[in-house]
C-alpha cells in the first residue's frame, strides 16, 4: 500500500511539474469580428531556461496564420529579474510571429513590478505595440487596451476615445469586466491562469471575484468576457487539468 501511493505521487509530480506545465493547446472561439482571425495570448512568464518553451510559443501562433495578434500581459516571470529570460530575449522571439494586421499588448502586474518602461521599449522594438488606455482600428474593429489594475490606472473610458466599429477590449486582469461598458462587444483577459490547479473547480484564482471570472466565457446582459489559461505559471510551478493554451478568435 505504501509502495502504491508512492508511485502516485511520484506520477502526480511527474505530471504537474513535467508534462502539464509544458503541453500547449489552442482553444477555438466564435465571435466575428468581420472575418479577422485572432490570436491571443497572456502569461508567458518565461522563465530564464525556457527559450525553447517560448520558440514551441511562436512556431504554434504561427501555424494559426493570424490575421491579428492580441498580448494579454506577464510575459516576464516572477518578481526579480534573476528569475526570468530578459525581455529583449522574449521580445525578440516574439517579434518572429508573423501577423496580417500587427500585434498589439497590454502589460500584466508582473511586467509593471519589473519596469513597465523597459518592458514596452523592448515589445515595441520588435513592432509589438503597447496599448495604454488607448485604441487602434484595424479593419473595422477597433482594438482597445487598458493599463494594469495593480501596476497601473485602467481607464476605459479613455481607451475608447474615437472608437467606431465593434470593440474588442484588451486587460490583463478580469477584474475590470464589472466596469466595462454594455457596446464593447468582447473583453480578452488573463492573469487568473485558469487557476492553474483544478479540482472540478480552480483551487485558488488571484481575482477580487473569487472563481466567477477564473476562466472561459462569461455574459454579462449584453457583453462578454473571456479569460484565458494562458500559457505559464507563477507562485508554484505546477498545473493540474488546466493546461496552457493559446485563443484563436475567428
Amino acid at each position: 500500500m505504501i509502495k502504491f501511493f508512492i508511485t502516485i505521487a511520484i506520477l502526480g509530480f511527474i505530471w504537474t511539474v513535467i508534462i502539464e506545465p509544458y503541453i500547449l493547446t489552442v482553444k477555438h472561439i466564435n465571435f466575428h469580428f468581420d472575418g479577422l482571425k485572432i490570436v491571443f495570448l497572456s502569461d508567458l512568464h518565461i522563465k530564464p531556461y525556457e527559450i525553447f518553451r517560448l520558440k514551441r510559443i511562436v512556431k504554434l501562433v504561427n501555424e494559426q496564420n493570424p490575421d491579428l495578434v492580441l498580448f494579454g500581459g506577464d510575459f516576464v516571470n516572477s518578481h526579480n529579474k534573476k528569475y526570468t529570460l530578459p525581455i529583449e530575449k522574449i521580445s525578440t522571439e516574439l517579434g518572429k510571429i508573423k501577423s496580417k494586421y500587427g500585434k498589439f499588448a497590454v502589460l500584466g502586474n508582473h511586467d509593471g513590478w519589473q519596469g513597465a518602461n523597459q518592458i514596452i521599449n523592448a515589445l515595441e522594438a520588435a513592432c509589438i505595440k503597447v496599448l495604454q488606455n488607448e485604441n487602434v482600428h484595424i479593419k473595422g474593429v477597433t482594438v482597445a487596451g487598458v493599463e494594469d489594475i495593480q501596476t497601473g490606472n485602467p481607464e476605459i473610458e479613455k481607451s475608447l476615445i474615437n472608437y467606431s466599429g465593434k470593440i474588442l477590449l484588451l486587460t490583463h486582469s478580469p477584474d475590470i469586466f464589472p466596469q466595462v461598458p454594455d457596446n464593447i462587444s468582447l473583453t480578452l483577459a488573463g492573469h487568473t491562469h485558469g487557476g492553474q490547479v483544478v479540482f472540478f473547480r480552480p483551487i485558488l484564482v488571484p481575482s477580487k471575484y473569487g472563481k466567477k471570472y477564473a476562466y472561459g466565457i462569461v455574459k454579462e446582459g449584453s457583453k462578454t468576457l473571456y479569460t484565458t489559461r494562458g500559457l505559464g505559471n507563477s507562485i508554484l510551478p505546477v498545473r493540474f487539468f488546466c493546461p496552457p493554451e493559446i485563443v484563436v478568435i475567428e
